[in-house]
């Protein structure tokens, strides 16, 4: 499979972003840490734009760890690849001896190569098994969500990660559906979802299976469960002075590196405090207003940057303990 037409999302934004931290004389070594290391493009342009850097990179896909591992050969021991999911960021800094870390950077969502490997079921635009693991040797898989999950909880979880507003509608296709014949690849859950939609509803907003899909590879991997505890997690690795920069995919995970953040850059003194006392200050600095884009150029080259949403932060001082 060739590895060429990966691009890297907002590359030179997180590169800027993280180099601050990554060039700031020090007399250890700096790490930082790719969470999602898909074909290694982010991780790839770290080591060769810091060379002083080590470089932790996390994939919870054995196969990109693989395609990977021949990518940053080049780079030998300053490269170390592990098979884990980005929540164990803690367990896996702990294993390697790593108290604190200069920068992290997380390219959420599907990788490219998840998407581009037809037998994975992750695309709505092709037929495929409906697998959608992004670990493929452990959990369920999209077919057995459908096949098996109660109807309410199908509509909750259409509504909660795809944000479906026909969530009740599709659900009860696939109800309908199921108790002919299981779900087992995607075109069939495609034409079904097309075929329940209103009129009004396929006209808006690209493929109308499109948000039961995110939801459905949501809850396979448990994405946002995992996010929620990987951010806060990532944030508590960083030195002072450290850097972190999050590419989301969609408003769910977005809103959750914002609310992470805005934490993190709050001052949490109770009202009325003539002087704020240090453990009421902020421990995060933004830097990004809001989030930012990547620009009309980029998304012309490589249509899988037009939904990314990158914010960044600065660690600026220790938890108080």
């Amino acid at each position: 499979m060739s590895q060429t037409r990966h691009v890297p999302v907002m590359l030179q934004r997180c590169l800027d972003l993280l180099a601050p931290a990554l060039e700031a004389p020090s007399p250890q070594q700096p790490v930082v840490v790719d969470c999602t290391l898909g074909l290694g493009g982010h991780s790839e342009a770290l080591l060769a734009a810091f060379p002083s850097a080590r470089l932790i990179a996390l994939d919870r896909d054995k196969e990109a760890l693989r395609l990977s591992g021949e990518r940053l050969a080049p780079y030998g021991d300053r490269a170390t690849l592990v098979h884990a999911v980005y929540d164990e960021l803690p367990e896996v800094l702990a294993r390697l001896g790593v108290p604190k870390v200069q920068g992290v950077l997380f390219d959420l969502g599907v990788s490219s190569m998840q998407l581009d490997e037809a037998d994975r079921g992750f695309a709505y635009a092709q037929d495929a098994p409906l697998d959608m693991r992004m670990d493929q040797t452990t959990g369920i898989g999209a077919a057995e969500v459908l096949n098996t999950y109660p109807p309410g909880e199908l509509v909750r979880i259409l509504r909660a990660y795809g944000e479906e507003k026909q969530a009740k509608r599709i659900v009860s296709a696939i109800v309908r559906e199921r108790e002919k014949e299981p779900f087992s690849n995607s075109a069939r859950l495609v034409e079904l979802i097309r075929d329940a939609l209103p009129q009004a509803a396929k006209r808006t907003g690209g493929n109308p299976a499109k948000r039961t899909f995110q939801a459905l590879r949501i809850e396979v991997n448990g994405e946002l469960t995992v996010l929620e505890r990987a951010i806060p997690a990532a944030v508590e690795s960083l030195a002072v002075g450290g850097r972190i920069a999050v590419l989301s995919y969609h408003s769910l995970e977005d809103r959750l590196v914002k609310q992470v953040f805005a934490a993190g850059a709050a001052n949490t003194a109770p009202p009325g405090l003539p002087v704020v006392p240090e453990r009421y200050q902020p421990r995060l600095k933004l830097l990004t207003r809001g989030a930012e884009l990547p620009t009309e150029e980029e998304v012309a080259e490589n249509r899988r940057a037009a939904p990314a949403r990158l914010r960044g932060a600065q660690r600026i001082r220790e938890e108080e303990r």
